[in-house]
């Protein structure tokens, strides 16, 4: 999912809330929202120790990391193109997880 897709998904989403939820949504997602250059910036500094898939919410793939040293740097690298895209991915979830709550 790229940004655009997802910031649609946003917009779409609190569209089509009541009026009254909306603000309550938007908190919600602010508060549960990842940002994915942040996760970049922990994948450069700290991905062999698979701490961005932790904060992603991919506990497994952040325990292999973990073992096994990102992969030797091949995961780190991978990763950089691929975080990112991950991050958007839970964030929509998490809208999603959110928006049905409010209905």
């Amino acid at each position: 999912m790229n940004s655009t897709e997802y910031r649609d998904l946003v917009v779409n989403t609190v569209i089509n809330l009541p009026g009254d939820k909306r603000a309550q949504f938007l908190s919600q997602l602010n508060a549960s929202e990842k940002n994915p250059v942040v996760l970049f910036g922990f994948n450069a500094f700290l991905g062999s120790l698979g701490v961005d898939r932790f904060l992603v919410g991919d506990i497994l793939a952040g325990v292999l990391k973990l073992i096994t040293f990102g992969g030797l740097g091949f995961w780190v690298l991978i990763d950089y193109f691929l975080i990112g895209k991950r991050t958007r991915s839970k964030n929509a979830e998490a809208v999603q997880r959110i928006a049905a709550s409010m209905r």
